[in-house]
């Protein structure tokens, strides 16, 4: 269920990250990261994907997909390029 007054709430246009295939490219919305599914805590994962650049308004591409289930994931983030479970980019929302 969506909050049509909260700017954060998911619009049908977004989605993780971790859902989305090579080649995608977009937006980061915010950071959802107790949907994620993670080991790690909701605060410390999203504090370790804020140090990798994971923050509002960054451009994202997926560039490459792992070949064993597709994980993990090649990601542009603005100029950098890092690796990132798909389980820990469920917590990255998109557009």
């Amino acid at each position: 269920m969506t909050d049509d007054n909260n700017p954060r709430s998911q619009t049908p246009a977004s989605l993780p990250l971790g859902l989305a295939r090579r080649g995608f490219s977009g937006t980061i919305q915010h950071l959802s990261a107790g949907q994620a599914g993670s080991a790690l805590s909701d605060i410390e994962l999203e504090s370790r994907l804020i140090e990798l650049g994971f923050v509002e308004g960054a451009r994202v591409e997926i560039l490459h997909e792992g070949i064993v289930g597709r994980d993990p994931i090649a990601v542009r983030v603005d100029n950098i390029t890092v690796a990132v479970r798909r389980r820990e980019a469920m917590a990255i929302i998109v557009a």
